[in-house]
């Protein structure tokens, strides 16, 4: 099967567009925080990809942080500037950018 160059180079724009989102690390969230309100404190920055509160798995509690994926490292660094340190709920929010996962002692 023969597929064009033009529909290749489309295809590989697309995956790379969709790889260069940038994923920030939300803290000293109120325990209330959900998946939505993460979503609506970042929109105005930018295109929220993803937003998660990170929840205990025994629980189901939040565990007080979250993270968001932006579209762009520009939008990422925008919702930085302008929420690091801000009032979200009666806290003031750590944001910035998140960093690789690390295996701890119990991870495979």
């Amino acid at each position: 099967m023969h597929v064009p160059p033009s529909l290749l180079d489309n295809i590989v724009l697309l995956i790379l567009e969709d790889a260069v989102t940038q994923k920030l690390y939300v803290g000293n969230l109120p325990y209330a925080s959900t998946d939505q309100d993460l979503r609506e404190l970042f929109a105005p920055h930018g295109t929220v990809q993803s937003a998660n509160v990170v929840t205990d798995r025994y629980t189901g509690r939040s565990r007080g942080f979250g993270f968001v994926e932006m579209a762009t490292p520009e939008e990422a660094q925008k919702a930085i500037a302008a929420l690091n340190g801000s009032d979200f709920q009666g806290r003031n929010l750590v944001v910035n950018e998140a960093r690789p996962k690390e295996k701890g002692r119990f991870s495979r």
